[in-house]
């Protein structure tokens, strides 16, 4: 029974482990997930949540049975999804169950989208439930489902534009359907908000719209006298109402309507004297039109007529420049400047308003006599007659230039030359001769040049029976020569006249010239070669051009003779304007003279039809010549010394300039250095300072006059001279008068200076001169620039019959007061150096021996004050200086001539050249002690000037032949 119930609960046992075994295989996870093929959803950018069509559900058939829990295995509710999975690589978003037993879930971004980076998203996704086993092994995933999602764009950009600045240019009076297109651009990724949907002008009131596509177009017809260029804001606006976040400017600019002209010129011009050739159209170029040019031809001019005798020349003496251009010789000058030796000009009116140019004014009533003797020109000789004219169309009478006629008793004339009905005529009589023929007697010249009321060069060389006219350095022939028999024989003498021609018989003159002149110049015994005769013509200033390689052999440049315009041919437009940027002006003088050139450019284009089918309008302006740094001449050296009556009358005289320096210097005005003013404490100045610096230069001189102050020289004791060799060798010459001597030629200041440093005095009766006064000035360019007024006092030192000396030493002093060296001055009296000897009269002596006991005196006791008084805290000083600064006065010998005068005068403009003749006189000062220079400080710190004026009226003279150093 036992056996048999443990058989039967075996039995039961193995039965029920079957059935468990059955139901078991009966529960099996046979179903997967299913959800949708395709999902579609949308997302906001800045936003995680999507929005997807359909929704996401998965669904599983097993339910409600615990294989479709999660993957873990634990008691859930029937049918639950367990969750999602996202397949792809960097997909920002991610899914999430929100109900296991429905089986709903969501997709949301894992951070912040950015529809500008990417506007859709695409990806895959699948469902899993729970399966069997803590470790889910037996879970199962439904397929892979497509989602589609896209990112809904928010405004967030504003509208930009493309460029910073448009421009545009638009013809006047031209209304325009589009003048140029202005674009923005916005960075939204959404077609809402990246669209631009409207432009607007934000500047009022101007005659322009703008249409929604950027379109920017004129609304009236514009003018370029109203306005050049517009300036107009523009803005733009998204279809979000965003506005651009900055606006742009548009500039239009209005060009006249196309008229072919010289563009790029400069109407004024500034040139800087000495800077060399300055550019005048460095920037132009011919505007054209587009029209098919053939050929250009421009003309170039440059108006020099007012400056000076028709342009920028050098103002020197009509002589001087005839020498400069190489006619050395026989030069008479008829109109020169108004001077001491030359002053038959006197009475014209002159216009000195050109640089100092020597012109003469005749108005119809004036003319002048020239000095018997000033020309010797014997006719049967060759000889030139040259002159400057400006003439213009006047009555129907002879006007006569220069005329040689009988000067009594009848009214012959020998020769002359006039102006008649615009005719330029020579008159020329032979002498009396053996053969009474007819012979040339008058050249007649038909000439515009003679009534254009220009200045016109004319040059005469008469060579009988032949005459040559020369105008402006052209030859002209004459159209007319009448024959006359040869003037009787006579004794009368003959007249010189300039302006009219002088009637002997009736004692007055006739045939008055009207126009102006200058420069009448008549040259015996020699012809003007061509070289000379373009010399004196040729301006300093004028056009120049510098052909570029390039465009040498398309281009065809022709001058003027004066170079004041040129002509440029050619048929390339490009290398037309290149040359024209290479014209230049160039004025060579050192100092030319400041003003207004006016400047015209003609032009005449042709086309291929060979017609002047372009006009061209003239292009002007003007070169504005700046005004040059002037010089200041200065002279300088001994103003005042004395010589013993014996040099006067000696053969070699007395030398008046021997220390003579001739100094020129201009000013500038230059910035001051700011760290120099800085290092000196200088306060802190918004304001430029400048200071004023003088800089000596180098030029020439044309003439230097030495005149007697006071009584005119008296030629039968006293005379200036100067060796007529020196003056030779620098090509100068002299004229002489009983008021002084004029040396006159184009030369360097060192030239002059050496001819100065040799006019001698001369004066053969000194018994009754005490004194003589010179002064000495000279100029530059005809008197432009003129220096200072150097004035000379000579005193004659009157002595006695000689008396031997102790020792041989005693001399007369040569009494010289340098204007540049500071002389001490003791008790009003000057110490100089002993030049001749001579013995002081006895009547002198007694004052002679007080005055040297006295002032021996007051030396010792101011040498004794000052070293006492310095004593503590000189010592060291004193010590060192002591052996130079004692003196040795054991053979001191003073002399005084009661006879003389010293005024002493001092320049504040020479305290550079004092400076340099105390350093050089050093040993002479080393010999006064500090005393004596304390006490004459005092002395006359405390004396007023008339005092100080009247202890100068005698002169000690030192004689230190003695003394040892």
């Amino acid at each position: 029974m036992q056996f048999l119930g443990n058989k039967q609960f075996a039995s039961a046992a193995g039965l029920v482990l079957g059935l468990l075994c059955a139901v078991e295989a009966a529960k099996v996870n046979k179903h997967k997930p299913w959800i949708e093929t395709t999902y579609h959803g949308i997302v906001t950018e800045n936003d995680d949540k999507v929005l997807l069509d359909p929704p996401l559900i998965a669904l599983d058939k097993d339910a409600p049975l615990r294989y479709a829990e999660s993957f873990e295995v634990i008691l859930t509710n029937e049918g639950e999804i367990c969750g999602f999975r996202i397949h792809g690589q960097n997909v920002p978003f991610e899914a999430v169950v929100l109900d296991k037993s429905t089986g709903e879930g969501v997709i949301r971004a894992k951070d912040k989208l950015d529809c500008e980076l990417q506007k859709e998203h695409t990806f895959t996704i699948q469902a899993y439930d729970c399966g069997e086993g803590p470790d889910g092994a037996n879970m199962k995933k439904s397929h892979k489902a497509t989602v589609h999602i896209q990112v809904n764009d928010i405004n967030e950009y504003s509208p930009v534009f493309k460029e910073k600045t448009y421009k545009a240019t638009v013809i006047e009076g031209k209304k325009y359907d589009s003048i140029l297109k202005v674009e923005a651009v916005d960075a939204d990724c959404s077609f809402q908000f990246s669209q631009i949907c409207n432009y607007e002008i934000v500047t009022p009131d101007v005659p322009f719209s703008i249409d929604k596509d950027g379109f920017v177009k004129n609304t009236e017809k514009l003018s370029y006298g109203k306005e050049h260029m517009y300036k107009l804001t523009v803005t733009a606006y998204d279809c979000g109402k965003n506005r651009a976040s900055e606006d742009v400017l548009v500039k239009i600019s209005v060009k006249p309507t196309c008229k072919p002209s010289w563009q790029g010129f400069n109407k004024r011009i500034e040139y800087e004297p000495g800077t060399g050739s300055l550019a005048l159209f460095p920037s132009m170029h011919l505007e054209t039109c587009d029209e098919p040019i053939t050929s250009i031809r421009a003309s170039i001019e440059l108006e020099t007529n007012h400056i000076g005798k028709g342009c920028d020349r050098d103002t020197y003496s009509e002589k001087s420049l005839h020498k400069l251009c190489g006619a050395s010789s026989g030069t008479v000058e008829l109109l020169p400047a108004p001077s001491s030796s030359a002053n038959w000009t006197v009475g014209l009116p002159t216009d000195n308003g050109h640089d100092s140019d020597q012109v003469f004014e005749f108005n119809g009533t004036q003319a002048i006599k020239v000095p018997d003797g000033t020309v010797s020109t014997t006719l049967k000789e060759p000889f030139t007659i040259s002159v400057w004219m400006r003439h213009g169309p006047g009555v129907h009478e002879k006007e006569t230039i220069v005329c040689n006629a009988d000067k009594t008793e009848m009214n012959r004339h020998h020769y002359s030359l006039y102006v008649h009905n615009c005719r330029l005529i020579f008159l020329l009589r032979q002498d009396p001769s053996e053969a009474e023929n007819y012979k040339p007697a008058e050249f007649h010249w038909k000439l515009d040049q003679v009534c254009d009321k220009e200045w016109h060069h004319y040059v005469l060389n008469v060579e009988f029976p032949t005459v040559s006219l020369f105008v402006d350095g052209t030859t002209f022939e004459p159209f007319l020569v009448t024959e006359d028999y040869p003037l009787h024989a006579s004794k009368i003498e003959t007249q010189l006249t300039i302006g009219a021609c002088w009637q002997g018989a009736n004692a007055r003159m006739a045939q008055f010239f009207r126009g102006n002149l200058a420069g009448l110049i008549i040259r015996s015994g020699k012809l003007e070669n061509k070289k000379v005769i373009d010399c004196l013509y040729t301006c300093k200033e004028g056009l120049d051009v510098q052909l570029p390689e390039e465009v040498a052999s398309a281009v065809k440049v022709d001058f003027n003779p004066n170079q004041s315009s040129l002509t440029v041919e050619g048929d390339d437009i490009d290398a037309f304007d290149k040359v024209m940027q290479h014209i230049s002006y160039l004025n060579s003088r050192q100092f030319p003279t400041p003003g207004i050139r006016h400047l015209r450019v003609s032009t005449t284009v042709k086309c291929f039809n060979e017609d002047a089918c372009v006009t061209v309008p003239d292009a002007e302006g003007y070169v504005m010549v700046l005004q040059p740094e002037e010089p200041k001449i200065s002279l300088s050296g001994i103003d005042h010394f004395a010589r013993s009556a014996a040099e006067f009358e000696s053969q070699e005289g007395v030398t008046l300039f021997p220390e003579l320096r001739i100094v020129s210097t201009i000013t500038r005005e230059v910035e001051a250095d700011a760290e120099s003013d800085a290092a000196e404490g200088a306060d802190d100045d918004p304001t430029v300072q400048e200071t004023v610096v003088s800089e000596e230069i180098m030029h020439n001189l044309d003439m230097c006059e030495v005149s007697v102050v006071g009584d005119e020289l008296d030629g039968e004791h006293e005379s200036l001279e100067v060796e007529t060799n020196q003056l030779q060798q620098r090509a100068l010459e002299m004229s002489s008068s009983n008021l002084g001597l004029i040396i006159t030629g184009v030369n360097t200041m060192a030239n002059y200076e050496q001819v100065l440093h040799l006019i001698r005095y001369k004066n053969w009766h000194t018994e009754a001169l005490f004194d003589r006064k010179f002064k000495l000035v000279c100029s530059e360019l005809n008197g432009r620039y003129i220096s200072n007024d150097f004035k000379v006092e000579v005193n004659v030192i009157h002595t006695a019959s000689p008396v031997e000396h102790a020792n041989n030493a005693m001399v007369q002093p040569n009494f010289i007061n340098p204007v540049h060296h500071a002389s001490v001055d003791l008790s009003g009296h000057n110490l100089v150096n002993a030049h001749q000897g001579s013995v002081v009269p006895s009547a002198a002596t007694i004052v002679i021996v007080v005055c040297v006991s006295f002032l021996v005196f007051m030396i010792i006791l101011g040498v004794f004050r000052i070293r006492a008084a310095h004593q503590s805290t000189m010592r060291d000083q004193e010590n060192g200086k002591e052996n130079e600064m004692d003196w040795d006065d054991s053979a001191l010998t003073i002399t005084v001539n009661p006879m003389e005068t010293y005024e002493d005068q001092h320049s504040s403009e020479d305290e550079e050249e004092e400076e340099e003749e105390e350093s050089e006189d050093g040993e002479e000062e080393d010999d006064i002690t500090s005393a004596d220079s304390d006490s004459s400080e005092d002395e006359e710190a405390g004396e007023p000037e008339d005092q100080q004026a009247a202890s100068r009226q005698q002169q000690l003279e030192w004689d230190d032949s003695t003394l040892t150093y």
